[in-house]
């Protein structure tokens, strides 16, 4: 007894320990770049709250991927709770558009900004909550129905049986030992195939009991920056406290975790089945309470995601601003963004733009002009999510996102490059008239309009689409290397480009955006920079300026 009490205080002062050099690490790497890694397919399971919580105008999977906000959220994410990596997926891709949200986020933010003791106390709180493993409690609650229902009568069955054959013993120890030994056998083999089952919904219910436990924490610490949050949390933890009596036997000591007590409790589980009974008595509490539980994870998450915003702010080399939405609906129609830089790149180039109509850029290959349009979306999605700009000033209206750039063949539809991107502009157009018809604004960005076509084809039509995104209410930002367009459209849009210099046989981009359309060409300047054959590069040059002289390919044939 002696030595067991010696591990288990040995065991419990090194947990110490190791929580106290955590919570140091974790505090400490406030304000930094995250740096944790992700398991193949995580992030599916992180976007289960988001999938959960489904809302108009969300940031849809054609614009998530085009900006690659994968990236952007793994570059924000210092959260220690799954509760905090989900909400904050759902809020990168949920856009606010009421002033009184806006400001309560931002109000929860700059508190925690301020406020370091605070935050370390919640930070303490949320990292005792942890993470579920692989999945999302989400997965968890939606496979509760396939269990149906579930009775424990046969467990405590089981149970008497035992502890008859003990009692046996003391008539006939041979024939007690045999049937105490076929008993041990029966319910451990009944254990492990009914344990199967349950056992993924058994690592829910910790993850429950960790969540009420986080509750109480987090509602009866002194924290006046979320007072009313403290009370919801309250009122869900006296709503569903009694569940943790039902399950106090099942997460007592997580199973297979190597100490004397918990190699005895697991022996104790599956002789007598104490977990599976307690599991059956918590079920249908976790049934009568999904709403409490959804409440519970929100409002966590909600409380991380505002330190995380904090910590994002801290983190960005090149500064942010808070942004200036103007959300009533006519209100002045302006887009200004000035020291815009992309927030992935490790020494990105500031630009500044004001867009009162459209924005078509022009610009060589590898100029930035796709940068750009990806620097000016995730600046706008992060404005109206987490209200933090990597820019210095952004000022516009509420915006519905939507972009068009990074598509590709869908091999297995049978789609071609162009179908997918006829329908993912599609899409566009009817986002912008369903915006106009609702008085609102929307921000699109296309890269290389129709870019799956031939050279006529395109540029005709690609003005008609152009001009269409061009109606009031909707700013398009789009990208083209069809000089044309800019003469088509000049009217409907304003004229941007980036350029090139070439020097001694080497080109450099210094990737800043100019006024009016792009007067130079690299492609071909290319070509002989990376040792092509002169003839091809002297005989291309030479069809191209016929062409710019003629405007006529056939011309080039004489």
């Amino acid at each position: 007894m002696a030595v067991a009490v010696l591990i288990m205080g040995t065991e419990y002062l090194n947990s110490r320990k190791y929580r106290r050099r955590y919570m140091e690490t974790l505090f400490q790497s406030y304000g930094a770049a995250s740096e944790r890694s992700y398991k193949a397919g995580e992030m599916e399971h992180i976007s289960m709250y988001w999938l959960k919580h489904p809302s108009e105008h969300q940031i849809d999977d054609i614009t998530w991927n085009d900006l690659d906000m994968d990236s952007v959220y793994r570059r924000i994410n210092v959260s220690c709770s799954a509760a905090g990596d989900e909400y904050l997926y759902y809020r990168l891709r949920t856009p606010v558009y009421d002033p009184e949200e806006t400001a309560e986020e931002e109000s929860l933010a700059a508190y925690f900004a301020e406020h370091e003791e605070e935050r370390h106390m919640v930070q303490s709180v949320l990292h005792d909550l942890g993470r579920m493993g692989k999945y999302s409690i989400y997965e968890y609650l939606d496979g509760l129905e396939t269990l149906g229902e579930r009775s424990s009568v046969r467990y405590l069955a089981g149970d008497l049986l035992l502890l008859a054959s003990f009692g046996v013993m003391f008539l006939s120890v041979p024939f007690g030992m045999a049937a105490m030994l076929i008993m041990l056998c029966h319910n451990i083999v009944g254990y492990y195939k009914e344990y199967k089952a349950v056992e993924p919904f058994i690592t829910s219910f910790r993850y429950i009991c960790r969540l009420l436990d986080g509750a109480k924490k987090m509602g009866t610490t002194k924290i006046p920056g979320i007072r009313d949050k403290q009370e919801r949390l309250m009122a869900c933890w006296r709503s569903m406290h009694g569940f943790i009596r039902n399950t106090w036997l099942v997460v007592f000591t997580e199973k297979g975790n190597g100490n004397p007590l918990g190699v005895l409790m697991d022996y104790l589980r599956m002789v007598f089945y104490l977990d599976l009974i307690q599991f059956n008595r918590a079920l249908s509490a976790v049934r009568g309470h999904i709403s409490d539980i959804d409440e519970m994870v929100t409002l966590l998450g909600q409380i991380e995601t505002a330190i995380v915003t904090a910590s994002y702010r801290q983190s960005l080399k090149n500064g942010y601003c808070i942004p200036a939405i103007r959300f009533e609906k006519d209100a002045d129609r302006r887009i200004t963004i000035e020291g815009l830089y992309h927030p992935l790149l490790e020494d990105p180039v500031e630009n500044s733009v004001t867009a009162e109509k459209g924005i078509l850029i022009t610009g060589s290959n590898a100029s930035g002009k796709s940068t750009f349009l990806r620097a000016a979306a995730i600046c706008a999605v992060l404005a109206q999510t987490i209200h933090t700009c990597p820019a210095e000033r952004y000022e516009a209206p509420a915006l519905r996102i939507y972009s068009s750039m990074s598509l590709r063949d869908d091999l297995l539809s049978g789609q071609s490059y162009y179908m997918v991107e006829i329908r993912s502009i599609k899409r566009i157009l009817e986002q912008a008239e369903q915006a106009r018809i609702d008085g609102c604004c929307v921000l699109c960005f296309v890269d290389e309009v129709l870019r799956g076509t031939n050279t006529v084809e395109r540029i005709a039509a690609s003005t008609q689409i152009l001009k269409t995104l061009s109606s009031q209410g909707v700013f398009c930002f789009a990208a083209t290397h069809d000089l044309e367009l800019t003469g088509l459209l000049e009217n409907e849009f304003d004229n941007y480009h980036f350029e090139e210099r070439i020097e001694e046989d080497d080109i450099f981009f210094p990737y800043k955006l100019s006024a009016g359309p792009a007067c130079t060409r690299n492609a071909i300047a290319l070509l002989k920079m990376l040792g092509y054959d002169e003839r091809i590069v002297r005989e291309a040059e030479a069809l191209a300026k016929k062409f710019m002289e003629s405007g006529n390919w056939q011309d080039t044939k004489r």
